[in-house]
């Protein structure tokens, strides 16, 4: 008997659960009766929400109606997504693990397509990927392409443009995934640094079920600076080429400013000019700090050795 664990990471989807189940429920049928000997499981993640989602889960977990296993951890705050990612990982028991959200932006649907390309055409993992992506603002999916394509340029390991946290992975992917204990995670660059045989599944782009959305533009800024802190030190470099291409450029100038003053004299050169140079110099300056900074503030918070979540309650037996 095969078992697949499904992750599911919740932040206030009080709304969106019970609906999530429904969904799962039907396609744990369907895919029941196609595949033979086929089990299910399901890890909810609760990730220290502030509405009923705990309360909505320990009535899914609880009254035994659902057409699969399901177990809860409950965290003791917000720790962010990835953390309940990884703790999911953790707690799955199956051959085969997903990880889906509960808002149906990923489709349940998708999992027969995944498990049919890790069990029978010998993929490792299967993964969604957008293909587009109506229903977004226009100016979060302009930023979000820019965001793959820098990245990518930026980093030898490949993040899809359009790539979902939406997957199907064997045992050896998921062990593998774990073994990197890292406390700053990009799940997305972590599926990508790890390898293994990956089939990518296009779908259109499908909106919540319920609910709203809990990534506003900052926070996805923010996400997306982890992200490439994570996995380039291109910008360290890039830092560095500055400051030797603006100390080439100091150089040429003073020489010009000498010749020029023995030839011509020393003729009053204006403010403005001036005021613009240091302006630029100054803010290269403190670009090229806040990149150190980054890169120094991940260390720090990698030496503390902090647990990645810490859990307040759960059903899951040890």
């Amino acid at each position: 008997m095969a078992l697949i664990s499904i992750v599911v990471p919740c932040y206030n989807e009080q709304e969106a659960l019970p609906l999530f189940a429904a969904e799962l429920g039907r396609i744990v049928g369907e895919m029941g009766a196609e595949f033979d000997g086929l089990s299910f499981e399901a890890v909810f993640v609760d990730d220290g929400s502030s509405d009923g989602t705990l309360r909505a889960l320990k009535e899914l977990t609880g009254d035994g109606s659902l057409p699969f296993a399901a177990r809860y951890l409950s965290f003791s705050r917000n720790f962010g997504k990835e953390a309940a990612i990884y703790a999911g990982l953790e707690h799955a028991r199956g051959d085969y693990v997903a990880i889906m959200d509960a808002d149906l932006q990923d489709p349940p649907a998708l999992l027969a397509d995944m498990y049919r390309a890790v069990t029978q055409e010998g993929f490792d993992c299967a993964a969604a990927r957008r293909t587009t992506r109506e229903g977004e603002p226009p100016i979060r999916s302009f930023f979000a392409r820019r965001f793959y394509r820098l990245i990518n340029k930026l980093s030898k390991t490949e993040v899809a443009d359009g790539a979902r946290d939406f997957r199907l992975m064997k045992r050896c992917v998921v062990d593998a995934v774990l073994s990197l204990g890292e406390y700053n995670r990009f799940s997305k660059g972590i599926f990508g640094w790890v390898g293994f045989k990956n089939k990518w599944i296009p779908y259109e782009n499908v909106n919540r079920a319920a609910g709203e959305s809990k990534w506003s533009f900052f926070s996805l800024l923010l996400y997306s600076i982890d992200g490439i802190v994570a996995f380039s030190t291109k910008p360290l470099a890039i830092a560095s080429v500055s400051g030797i291409l603006l100390c080439l450029i100091a150089l040429l100038l003073t020489a010009y400013i000498v010749v020029r003053t023995l030839l011509y004299g020393d003729p009053v050169a204006g403010w403005p000019s001036t005021a613009c140079i240091i302006l630029f110099i100054g803010g290269l300056q403190l670009l090229c700090m806040g990149i150190f900074g980054q890169y120094l503030a991940k260390t720090y918070l990698e030496t503390k050795r902090r647990p990645i979540y810490l859990v307040r309650e759960t059903n899951i037996e040890k």
